[in-house]
Parts: structure tokens; sequence; C-alpha cells
């Protein structure tokens, strides 16, 4: 492994705090910046010790957090090892014995150690984790997380015995750990050798019973002959080279031998094959799946069985969900069919109405099959709501518009005396804190506001259990990750959650709106244990505590623009879709 790291420019830009454009520019403009050692024209990749030396010797101030020293040495070993290294890492945070850490230098292996001891093992493991997949965004797909949540909760995993033979790095695996009180099995199966071993060490670190196995699940199943409470699967789309030919005669196309070009329907059956009668599949699905002339016989049969029990349309795919019809069970006579591209909060509610048989979302089965067997839910959408449907999003689309601040355009501007966030420190007008370096993550009853929930403006998501040294939320207190700033309305007997800094002010002197809004014109790059740059250089002006308060209801009304144009960005999608329905049935008219 070479010992000299390396960074592209997005790590340099963390490092010094500043934008991609400003590295571009100081690549420009300096001749003596570091040159590329590796990389592509596009993608460059630079010594970090060279960056650093460049860095100090011009002044700007930066930081290399532990968490960043490991990963640009894991880096340093080259893309092709990176997965291996990261799989490594998990192996000796878990001080597994049965598995080599040869791979990891003295040096390397020391310094995930320590991050292991400054963070947790299980926190150190999800940032080596979030870094990997975010270096390889474009080559390993992740179930969004609030997808993965929405499946385990509909399939029941409270204290289950849960399967995902399509298990990637875990992301389902580890849902059931975050949203269910009860003890959780969880199985896994993943094709890649690599990834399943991530898996394996993120779920045992959580402290989740596992077994997960590499190997091809359709070719080589690593739990033939075993059922669970509950299936949970993300397979891959499209894939071609599934195994049709080898599989032709295979037990498990229990309703129809898989079209070539259907793996996604092989992944269906497989799934079934491996739930108790009566357990639950939620699988993600191409929504072609739902219509394509090929998958017509197989999804015929599974309606006929009772297997198949709804179609779900979420963002960017559909969640079928299913059912092992137990023996001698009358199957149902109609199916939910929802659209909820839009909502994902009214998944739940409609399930629930479907199997209280108290839901006016559904489709009878005999009209399906009577049909083309097509259960794409925008086909289903109840006709006759269109025009109020229509309404109603015209109304949340216009309430949720937001006007900018009315600012005042200067043709030179102000030469203000100004200080730093650290002299504020220094002054006693901001106190700063972070969350201890290990908390519980699950179990707990206290609520933790996490990274996501800053980001989102959700309420605390997370849980921990009482414990010395965390850190109590309360109203006012302006609360930091690396991506977003966020000032608390309330506390809500949460505690600050792991990669998070909170600052309060004496608000006799200081405005928190003011502080959080040149916190993020600086960028917003606050993290605990990962800092992407010296925060406590952010400049503010000097002003008195008036002026102050007229900036921040400036920062403010910012603030509440940007959260408008992100919901109604989604609004706008459903109301054109809506409008242009309803006009070419007849549900809705032109205004005369």
């Amino acid at each position: 492994m070479s010992h000299d790291p390396t960074v592209n420019a997005g790590d340099i830009a963390r490092l010094a705090g500043v934008g991609r454009a400003a590295v571009s520019n100081w690549r420009r403009r300096h001749d003596d910046f570091p040159q590329p050692i590796g990389g592509t024209a596009n993608q460059p990749l630079f010594s970090l010790r060279q960056v650093e030396s460049w860095l100090r010797r011009y002044g700007k101030s930066y930081q290399v957090s532990l968490g960043d020293r490991v990963w640009q040495r894991l880096k340093a070993a080259g893309d092709l090892r990176l997965g291996e290294l990261v799989a490594q890492a998990g192996a000796l945070l878990t001080r597994d014995s049965d598995v080599p850490d040869a791979a990891l230098d003295p040096e390397l292996a020391r310094l995930v150690l320590e991050l292991g001891e400054e963070q947790g093992p299980a926190a150190a493991y999800e940032f080596l984790c979030e870094r990997y997949l975010e270096a390889h965004s474009r080559r390993l797909s992740v179930t969004r997380d609030d997808v993965a949540e929405l499946m385990v909760s509909l399939v029941g995993a409270d204290g289950a015995t849960v399967l995902d033979p399509a298990c990637g790095v875990g992301t389902l695996l580890l849902a059931p750990a975050r949203t269910t009180p009860g003890p959780v099995r969880v199985l896994g199966q993943e094709l890649s050798e690599t990834s399943a071993a991530i898996a394996a060490f993120r779920l045992r670190l959580r402290g989740v019973e596992a077994r997960v196995v590499p190997g091809d699940s359709m070719r080589h199943d690593g739990f033939a002959g075993e059922r669970a409470d509950a299936v949970v699967c993300d397979p891959p789309f499209n894939e071609r080279a599934w195994g049709y030919e080898e599989l032709t005669g295979d037990p498990r196309w229990e309703y129809g031998l898989p079209p070539r070009g259907e793996s996604e329907l092989a992944w269906v059956q497989h799934c079934l094959t491996h739930v108790r009668p009566g357990g639950l599949v939620a699988i993600l699905m191409p929504p072609a799946a739902a219509s394509r002339r090929a998958g017509r016989r197989i999804r015929a049969n599974l309606l006929r069985a009772g297997a198949l029990r709804a179609v779900v349309a979420l963002p960017g795919s559909d969640l079928w969900l299913l059912r092992r019809p137990a023996a001698g069970e009358r199957p149902p006579s109609d199916v939910l069919i929802l659209d909820a591209a839009a909502d994902l909060a009214a998944v739940e509610p409609a399930w629930r109405a479907y199997v209280e048989e108290r839901s006016e979302q559904t489709v009878r089965i005999i009209d399906l099959l009577a049909d083309e067997v097509d259960m794409t839910p925008a086909r289903h959408q109840r006709r006759d709501d269109v025009g109020r449907a229509f309404a109603e999003a015209r109304d949340r689309f216009l309430a949720a518009t937001a006007v900018p601040p009315d600012l005042k355009v200067l043709d030179q501007p102000l030469d203000q005396p100004a200080t730093t966030l650290g002299d504020l420190i220094k002054e006693g007008l901001v106190t700063a804190s972070q969350a201890p370096p290990k908390m519980a993550a699950d179990g707990g009853d206290v609520p933790v506001l996490t990274s996501d929930d800053v980001l989102s403006g959700s309420a605390p998501s997370g849980a921990t259990t009482m414990q010395q040294g965390l850190v109590a939320i309360r109203p006012g207190d302006v609360v930091a990750s690396y991506s977003a700033v966020r000032v608390m309305a309330d506390g809500d007997g949460a505690v600050l959650g792991p990669h998070l800094t909170l600052y309060r002010v004496d608000a006799r002197r200081l405005d928190p709106d003011f502080l959080a809004g040149f916190l993020r014109a600086a960028g917003g790059r606050v993290t605990t244990g990962s800092s992407r740059f010296d925060v406590r250089r952010t400049r503010l002006p000097r002003l008195p505590l008036k002026e102050q308060k007229a900036y921040g209801a400036a920062f403010r009304q910012l603030a509440v623009l940007e959260d408008a144009i992100r919901e109604t960005s989604s609004l706008g999608q459903t109301l054109i879709r809506l409008g242009l329905d309803g006009l070419a049935e007849g549900h809705l008219h032109p205004q005369s």
C-alpha cells in the first residue's frame, strides 16, 4: 500500500472549507499548486502531503480529522482494492479473529482502531462505509433509508427472522435494527463477496444477530430449504444473464418460468420460496414489470393464488407486497394498487386499510385478469378523484410557495468591522458542544437529533440510552452538520447526535439566525470528528443586536424559500400529471 494518500478536488475543498470552484481557481492561478499524481484528466488525484504543505504555505486554514486520515489512507491503495480494505477495517473493528487483517498495514490498522476508540466501533465503521458508498455511488445501488424503513415496517419485522437475498452492503437488513423494538435475526446473501463482508460487519457492529453469505442467489441459493418470517429485497433490475438456461426446471418457478428478460419475476418467486406460509415479501420492482406483456402470465398466476397483494408506485420504482398463501386459504378478490410517488407516508395507512378490508383504493382481480393484467398504479388512479386531487394539489402548491427577502442592492460591499466564530466563543457569546464520542445507537428512549434530521428539518429520529455527556438541545440552539445548519425551534427533549456541532448563543447579545446564516454562507460543513474546515474562522460582522435580527430575519426567509422550492418541485410534478389527466378525460375544464 502506498504511504502517500491522495485526495481529489472535492476532498481538498472539504479540507479547506471552500467550494470546488475555489480549488479550480487555485490550480489556475498558482503555478506552485501540487501537480496531479494519479487519476484522470477529469478526476485528478493529488498527494495529500503536498496539498497540506501548500495550504500551510499560503496560510489557508484546514484540518484533517482522524476519520479523514483513515479514509485517505484506505483510498491510497487504489480503487480496485478499496472495498476489500473497507471490509478488512470492519474485521479489525469487530475484533474478528477468523478474518485476516493482513491487508491493512500496521499504521493504518492503528488509525482504524484509534478511530474506533474515538467514535465507537459502529459509528467509525458507518463513517467509512458512507465514504465508500459515496466514492462508488455509480457502481453500488443502495436503497433509500426511508424506503428501506417502509419496507421493513410493512412486512412486520419485529421479533422476526428477515431475509434479504440481494443484500448489497446491508442497507435493508440494518433497517429492522433502527425501526423495530424487539430482537431481529437477519439472513442475507450477496453476489459480491466484498459487499457481503461489509454487510456482515455493519450488522455485527450494531449487535444484530446475522448470517450473511456470498454467492449468486439464483444459481447457488445460500439458504436453500430455509424459510424466514419476512423477506425484503431490492434486486438488480433488467439482468438478462440471471440463469435462464440453467434454471429452466427449477422448483422455485411455482407461478411460471420467468422469461429471459424478466429477471425481476425470478426474484419475486425466489423470495416467495423463502417466506413461511402467511409471511410477507416486500420487493422493489421496475415500474415496467407491472405491465410488460412477457410477464402477464406470471402476474395473473400470482393474483389467482392470492400471492400478490399490492403494487405501490414509489419514486423511481414500484413496491410489490406479496404474501405466501397458507394451505386452504381463500385468496382475496381484490388487490391494492396505489400511487405514492409523491407521499410515502400514505403507504402504511393504505396497507392497513386493505388488510382490514376497508380500503377504497383496490382493484378487482377479476377485472385485471379480464384485461392485460396491467397493474401500473397510474392507470388505476380513481378517475372520479382526478378533479378533486388536482384542486387539492393546486392548493398545496400555492400554500407552499414563498417569497425571497426584500434585499437592498449595494454598489459597493459594506465595510463593516468583523469578528470570527472563534472570537465569539472566546468572548463567551457562543458555546460549542459535541455529542460524546461513544453513544448507544439504538435501544433507548432518549430521542436523538441526527444529521439527516438537520438536513430535512424533521423531528429527532434517533434514539439512545441515558448516559453521561449527552448534550440536551434547547430552543434557539444552532445545530450544524457538514451539509446543513438549523436553528432549533424547540428541544423536544432530544439530545445532539453524532457528527453534529451545537452552538448556543447568548441571546442578549447575539441572534441565533444571524449566526446560522453566516455559517451556511461559509459552507455549513461542520462535523464532529471529521471536520471539513476550521469553522471557527467563519467571519461575521460586528453589529448591534437590532441589526443582527434584521440579518437573521432575511436568512430565515431564505431558509423558508429553500424548503418551499424543494416542496413545490415535487408538488408541481403531481399537479402537472393530474392536470393533463383531468383535461384529457373530461374531469377538468378550462375556465371560460
